[in-house]
């Protein structure tokens, strides 16, 4: 039985674009090595904006607050009521 394979994080995503850019920089690789380096650097790009995207869409909904409005002022956490009351 295998076990399913996660997303990588951002953190990973971004090292291994490191990687990729440092390989390709070195410039050592035969032509169809580096083509290969590149279209994977390109899907990680692709799969970290779309994590990046994901987090602002969670920012935006933090920000909205109840009822749903952004009407906080920039840079303003949004007031939260705790989840407990002490009555």
């Amino acid at each position: 039985m295998s076990t399913p394979e996660r997303a990588p994080r951002f953190e990973d995503v971004l090292a291994e674009l490191r990687r990729l850019v440092e390989r390709l920089e070195g410039g050592q690789l035969a032509l169809d090595e580096a083509l290969g380096l590149y279209e994977r650097g390109v899907a990680l790009s692709r799969h970290g904006h779309q994590l990046l995207e994901g987090v602002e869409r969670r920012i935006e909904i933090l920000r909205a607050g109840p009822e749903g409005r952004a009407d906080q002022g920039e840079g303003e956490a949004p007031r939260l009521e705790p989840a407990w009351r002490d009555d």
